[in-house]
């Protein structure tokens, strides 16, 4: 009920769902179910049977211990505006560096404005390492006061208004200090998959798309953790079993980082 009330579903297919809710109607079963509910309750619009769906899919991964704490990082992208949702700094820079102005005091305005934005970076990453509350209060006044506007530069002044409106996503960080500040790394990890999808234009089948998927994240899993993909692939087509699960090296090395 709170996805779809973020969502902004609209107000008659939210009284729907609270009626359904009310009357100990919470729990479908499988896709057959779902579209019987849809059918008997009139809900035809697909934009409000994909925003149900997705509502239905995360009461159910909670349901089945999700952490809600779980903080998902991201460029901005509405699809990831769950949980608790972090912003990559990197991204929110890019209004800035497409903006354009049209008298030296402007470029200076401009210059400035980013020199802070980055000065800012900077403070948080050193805060990341050595975090406490005095100083985590010093840098969102520091937010603020980059938000600040300026004089005869409305186009500048409007970047910073909805950077502001993003100010508790961009700071995740002064609560949260594990949490990554940009998003790069994600970014680097799908390139080979954009760099196949540009040459080949995609798979031709679901079947083809679940297999690239597939291989590609072993790919990336086994260099992340110093695993031969090759070898690894040797190894369970021969069912040797040498090379312990993924998932157990991961395990045994996230206790190696913590001793």
């Amino acid at each position: 009920m709170s996805y779809i009330e973020n969502e902004r579903l609209t107000a008659k297919y939210c009284q729907i769902l609270k009626q359904s809710y009310d009357e100990g109607e919470r729990v479908i079963k499988g896709k057959t179910a779902l579209e019987d509910y849809f059918k008997s309750k009139g809900i035809t619009a697909q934009y409000a049977k994909r925003q149900i769906t997705e509502a239905l899919l995360i009461g159910a991964i909670l349901e089945y211990g999700f952490d809600p704490n779980t903080v998902i990082h991201s460029d901005g992208a509405g699809q990831f505006n769950i949980f608790i949702h972090s912003l990559c700094w990197k991204h929110a820079e890019r209004p800035l560096i497409k903006l354009k102005y049209y008298n030296p005091v402007q470029q200076d305005q401009l210059e400035s404005k980013k020199a802070e934005f980055w000065l800012l970076y900077q403070r948080l990453k050193i805060y990341k390492e050595k975090p406490n509350e005095k100083t985590a209060l010093q840098l969102s006044q520091k937010f603020d006061e980059l938000c600040e506007p300026v004089t005869g530069f409305g186009a500048l002044n409007h970047v910073f208004d909805e950077l502001k409106k993003k100010k508790d996503q961009l700071l995740v960080v002064l609560k949260r200090p594990n949490t990554s500040l940009h998003n790069n790394d994600s970014e680097r990890d799908i390139r080979e998959y954009v760099k196949r999808r540009k040459i080949s234009a995609g798979t031709r089948s679901d079947n083809g798309k679940m297999a690239r998927d597939t291989f590609l994240s072993l790919k990336k899993t086994c260099r992340k953790l110093n695993v031969s993909f090759w070898e690894y692939l040797n190894d369970r087509l021969r069912q040797s079993n040498l090379i312990p699960p993924l998932s157990q090296i991961m395990f045994q090395k996230h206790q190696l980082s913590l001793a």
